[in-house]
């Protein structure tokens, strides 16, 4: 039997609750309301870690295990998700064709409105056919502020790569 462990993250925009077990995190949710935070589970430091230099601007990939419940298609379209580069984004048609079904559109927006762990799998990088923001379970003002902080620090990390 799982043993389900809690923790939370204060971020910029909100307290985070994570969860996982020791087969790995199971859900990423923001909470509209304030926590006392307590002990981390050592199975959620290196999550936590990771979450806080991911909110610093100084990481662009989350390296940890997954432990994630849905169905073939769901998965088969978080996997996409894990794809699109930190700072950009694509249209959900475009995620509908990357998967290979351009008429699962509506199904394409269900998996994305159920993806258990936000941020580390960014659905938030899913945006309308003209750029603009729809769809996040966490508040659209979080899918913005996600989108311009990535975009803030891939175009400085651009900026000293031509320095």
């Amino acid at each position: 039997m799982n043993h389900i462990q809690r923790a939370f993250l204060k971020t910029p925009i909100g307290f985070l609750e994570i969860t996982g077990s020791e087969q790995g995190i199971q859900s990423l949710n923001f909470l509209n309301f304030r926590v006392r935070i307590h002990r981390v589970p050592s199975n959620l430091k290196s999550c936590i870690e990771q979450l806080e230099e991911y909110f610093e601007g100084s990481r662009q990939a989350f390296s940890m295990t997954l432990d994630l419940e849905g169905s073939p298609f769901r998965l088969k379209v978080w996997q996409e998700l894990l794809k699109i580069p930190y700072g950009t984004t694509i249209s959900y048609l475009e995620l509908a064709r990357r998967i290979g079904n351009i008429k699962a559109l509506r199904a394409v927006g269900g998996a994305n409105r159920n993806n258990p762990v936000s941020i580390l799998i960014p659905c938030h990088r899913v945006v309308g056919f003209n750029g603009k923001l729809v769809g996040y379970a966490g508040g659209l003002w979080r899918k913005k502020w996600l989108l311009e902080h990535e975009h803030a620090f891939a175009q400085r990390d651009l900026f000293y790569e031509r320095v």
